[in-house]
């Protein structure tokens, strides 16, 4: 059931609460430039409640909680603490207030200890002036064991997995005293089981009193986690809902204005002995730094499949990527990789493998998939730019460029002012299917698709998936690397799990169960319940030792 959307946050019950809310926006807009990314916003949060903040790519909602924490200033509005007006001008105001921030990106030192993390800035010191860090040991120690967030205060950031340093995150705004929680898309770098474990840890701390303002746009994540539910679309609140008294279609219609079609119905494609359009045998790598990334990892993909790869983020995802499309940086590599039945070396450049018959939708759009500058049309025909269709008589033709990237922006519906307009004015949905329209276009009968969806809305990843699912019918061989289990399980015929730089399990579809991926990328065989063994440092022969 939707709470009424007018100026003034409906309290949760009859009568009005007897306390103050913990914080509250008012009224809050914000420009940027042109862009009007927050209008007239309230945000009321409620002591001890998680309180989830939801919407479409570019609806303003980072910019809110920015604003609640201090890394922007309103041009209009005010944010009221425990009912009392303050004004945040740094994200030091906002600490000194009770307000904490876990990043999607931490925001840690790998090389200091766990310890040294949490109490960095605000260290407990001996009568001498130095650093106690016996007491900041058993400081962080006693916290974890409060909150249900152990982890060895003694511990090297640097050696723990992803789930481990979000706790070091939550730990060390908690340490400052922190009374509202700002968690940024939090489960993005967990596996299933990490998520669970970190909503428990969310229940321990509203528990005490405290809030929680949850940013994600997972939404099976809101109505498992939160309390109360505010929308955002184009800047402005589209509705406030009771997390136990609505649905995610109700959410989605008030994030996009109508409901999305479920994933497309893809019937797994029969296993056969066909050859592999892309096939990895044996692959292991090592960095410039003798590092095992990757130890002996073997997969296989055929036309008209989509193949799944499913791991937490440093399990091995990026060095495969990049050993597969020849961006991989200097190291040592053995094993063999086969594209359309042709061996590929370390020498073959990314020019030669694309003209093979590989196409790539990498994960970071604005770094490696477009020039954000120049403008639509010319990032929708890169790399085509000697296709004899574009050529005028003194080179490119302008009026050939525009036709082929209206006619792209059609097909793929990718939305934008003009395709004259730059690249870096779509929105985080339009530029990945941009990229999409550029890649899927060609004559490239291998796909390899990195987190295809990261960051869009759900209006946009249900045309994403149902491109996806229209390459992989008329024949392509696609490799789908995502962090979105959901994803996988609807589009994959088969998933590859990695670990630590190893395959853990090959599931098909219908044994892609979220319990057992979610155990495979821990390390666990599904098969056998037994731990797999991390990635073995290569020998100084060069020879690996998978």
């Amino acid at each position: 059931m939707p709470i009424p959307a007018s100026n003034t946050p409906a309290p949760d019950t009859a009568e009005a609460a007897p306390e103050p809310y913990a914080a509250e926006l008012v009224g809050i807009t914000k420009r940027f430039g042109a862009v009007l990314a927050n209008d007239g916003v309230d945000l009321a949060i409620a002591p001890g409640e998680v309180h989830a903040v939801v919407g479409e790519n570019g609806a303003g909602k980072t910019t809110l909680v920015s604003i609640l924490y201090g890394l922007h200033r309103p041009d209009a509005g005010h944010v009221l603490r425990r009912g009392v007006r303050v004004r945040f001008r740094s994200p030091a105001d906002a600490i000194a207030h009770g307000l904490g921030m876990v990043h999607q990106r931490f925001r840690l030192f790998p090389g200091l200890t766990v310890a040294e993390n949490v109490v960095i800035g605000a260290e407990p010191v001996r009568r001498t002036g130095a650093i106690d860090r016996a007491a900041a040991r058993r400081a962080v120690a006693e916290l974890g064991e409060r909150y249900g967030l152990q982890v060895d205060p003694a511990a090297r950031v640097g050696d723990l997995p992803v789930g481990v340093r979000q706790r070091v995150e939550i730990l060390k705004a908690l340490y400052r005293g922190a009374e509202i929680l700002i968690l940024d898309e939090p489960t993005a770098v967990l596996t299933p089981g990490e998520a669970e474990r970190l909503f428990s840890v969310l229940r321990t701390v509203t528990a005490t009193g405290a809030s929680v303002v949850l940013v994600t746009h997972r939404l099976a994540e809101v109505l498992a986690a939160s309390d109360r539910v505010t929308v955002l679309r184009q800047g402005r609140v589209t509705g406030r809902f009771r997390t136990a008294e609505t649905t995610a279609d109700e959410l989605v219609r008030a994030m996009i204005g109508r409901t999305v079609a479920a994933a497309p119905a893809r019937h797994a494609r029969p296993a056969d002995a066909g050859p592999y359009a892309l096939e990895v045998r044996d692959l292991t790598v090592r960095d410039p730094d003798g590092v095992v990334r990757l130890a002996g990892v073997s997969l296989g993909v055929r036309p008209g499949e989509i193949v799944g790869v499913a791991g937490v983020a440093g399990s091995g995802q990026r060095e495969l990527v990049d050993q597969i499309t020849g961006l991989a940086a200097a190291g040592h590599r053995s094993g063999t990789i086969r594209l359309l039945g042709t061996e590929l070396t370390e020498a073959d450049t990314v020019r030669r493998r694309r003209a093979l018959g590989l196409a790539y939708v990498p994960e970071d759009r604005h770094g490696r998939a477009v020039a954000p500058a120049m403008s639509l049309a010319e990032n929708l025909v890169m790399g085509d730019q000697r296709a004899r269709a574009l050529r005028g008589r003194f080179g490119l033709s302008a009026a050939a460029v525009r036709a082929r990237a209206r006619a792209l922006a059609e097909r793929f519906g990718v939305r934008a002012a003009s395709v004259d307009a730059p690249v870096a004015t779509l929105s985080g949905g339009n530029m990945q299917k941009a990229v999409l329209a550029r890649e899927l276009s060609r004559d490239a009968r291998v796909v390899v698709v990195e987190e295809p969806t990261q960051g869009v809305d759900v209006g946009a990843q249900e045309r994403i998936h149902a491109l996806l699912a229209e390459a992989a019918g008329a024949g392509r061989a696609i490799l789908l690397v995502s962090s979105e289990l959901g994803e996988l399980r609807a589009l994959a015929d088969r998933v590859y799990v990695l670990y630590a730089g190893r395959i853990t399990a090959e599931l098909a579809r219908e044994q892609a169960t979220e319990d057992r991926i979610g155990a495979a990328m821990t390390g666990t065989d599904p098969a056998t319940g037994r731990a797999a063994e991390p990635a073995a440092p290569i020998t100084g022969d060069g020879e690996g030792t998978p």
